[in-house]
């Protein structure tokens, strides 16, 4: 994310869920933090924790994942999902350093995966 003030939100976040994943009060940060990514003019981010916060608010998690490995004939596939915490603070790092391409593209894989899981 561009600001500095964003980042910090966002290492708040991951310090919250390296404690507890609670649900109401990570979803409330998400939805604070879009607003930051609304001030940035990225719609990606918003759209992502948007996402993120809704499906949190409707399923009480955050399980699942979308990394990816390959095996020895160069087929992907996902990897074991993670907790809810450790799924989460994953985008939260993506989103933290949003203007890596690679980065970026995980986030969109994230969003179409949510948008699938909600819609």
């Amino acid at each position: 994310m561009q600001q500095e003030k964003s980042n910090e939100k966002i290492d708040k976040l991951i310090a919250q869920l390296e404690k507890k994943f609670e649900p109401e009060k990570v979803s409330k940060a998400l939805m604070d933090l879009r607003e930051d990514a609304l001030a940035d003019e990225d719609p990606l981010l918003a759209k992502v924790l948007r996402l993120s916060s809704e499906y949190i608010t409707e399923e009480g998690c955050f399980d699942h994942t979308v990394e990816k490995e390959e095996d020895e004939e160069g087929e992907e596939h996902l990897l074991e999902p993670g907790t809810d915490a450790e799924n989460l603070i994953y985008l939260l790092l993506l989103i933290k350093k949003a203007e890596n391409k690679f980065n970026r593209e995980e986030i969109k894989e994230m969003r179409t995966f949510l948008k699938l899981k909600l819609y």
